[in-house]
């Protein structure tokens, strides 16, 4: 081979092997999951030969020293399973009454806290949490907004009525806390937020097309929340206000959950085999595909983009 050829061959070779070597790391796919007394992470990236996403992460209430004896009960049916602080901590909540803020690494319980009915949480500045309760088929605590401080486990703040409560969502760009009832969509403002009473003021309500409020989750990088009611599927504009059917999920029924993941877009959901409230599948939507577990009783599942 002529020295010209064989320069041509090696850089070819050189420059392919470096572009190959500098494209960028597969999105982190991990995918927490709720419904039962187990919360847990699978990572869509590495699955068996059946093509079941590998389990990487798991955390279950009972038998947890760190979290009292009483409360180990509270969370046999965990609805809510949320990646806060870049994904280093998961804030946990169940209908059976008990909220938990878990360390990702240690598993640590690091708050707890009782919310009749809990459907939803989110962490706000300071060190709070919000919890939206939904219904008390006993009646008195449930259907509220409820304020609680990390330093101080089991102990109510504030409440605040919000009939069938089952979203919450912190905009650190609006400073505002959207809520989801039965029928609308509540923003509130933190305030008296530096004192040892803070409270939540509601500054405004959206009515939502039919009842059934479900699911309140953001849609990242946009303005808008999507939402789910009893037969439909919304996106909430906080901007407009104005709420649309949802472009791809707006005439589906049952939806649990909607996440959108943040690098690659695509859309993670649930939806209840009737006439049970849970799934033992996970859909997704561009690109379309499917990831079933027999035996599982998935409710909720969120996209986890860990900040390292």
């Amino acid at each position: 081979m002529k020295l010209r050829s064989f320069v041509v061959v090696f850089c070819s070779l050189f420059f392919a092997a470096t572009t190959r070597a500098a494209q960028p790391a597969a999105p982190v796919r991990e995918l927490i999951v709720c419904g039962r007394e187990e919360v847990f992470i699978l990572d869509l990236n590495a699955r068996d030969q059946n093509a079941t996403p590998a389990k990487i992460w798991s955390w279950q209430a009972a038998g947890r020293a760190d979290l009292p004896s009483e409360y180990h009960s509270l969370f046999r049916s965990t609805d809510e399973c949320k990646a806060v602080d870049g994904g280093k901590r998961i804030l946990i909540t169940s209908s059976g009454g008990g909220v938990a803020l878990v360390e990702r690494q240690t598993k640590s319980v690091v708050f707890y806290g009782r919310a009749v009915n809990a459907h939803s949480a989110d962490l706000l500045p300071n060190g709070r949490i919000a919890v939206a309760a939904s219904r008390d088929p006993r009646g008195g605590k449930g259907d509220a907004l409820i304020l609680f401080d990390i330093t101080m486990p089991g102990r109510e703040l504030w409440r605040g009525e919000l009939l069938s409560g089952h979203g919450v969502v912190w905009d650190p760009k609006r400073r505002v806390l959207w809520a989801l009832a039965d029928r609308e969509i509540k923003s509130y403002r933190l305030s008296d937020w530096e004192t040892s009473v803070p409270t939540l003021e509601q500054i405004g309500a959206f009515q939502l097309p039919e009842n059934g409020g479900h699911d309140l989750y953001p849609v990242p990088g946009t303005a808008l929340l999507s939402v789910t009611t009893a037969n439909h599927c919304w996106l909430f504009d906080r901007d407009a206000p104005a709420i649309v059917p949802h472009p791809t999920l707006g005439e589906m029924p049952h939806i649990k959950s909607i996440t959108q993941h943040p690098v690659t877009g695509q859309i993670a959901f649930t939806q209840a085999e009737r006439p049970n409230w849970w799934t033992e599948r996970i859909r997704f939507l561009a690109p379309d595909e499917s990831c079933s577990v027999p035996g599982e009783q998935f409710y909720k599942v969120r996209w986890n983009v860990r900040s390292e």
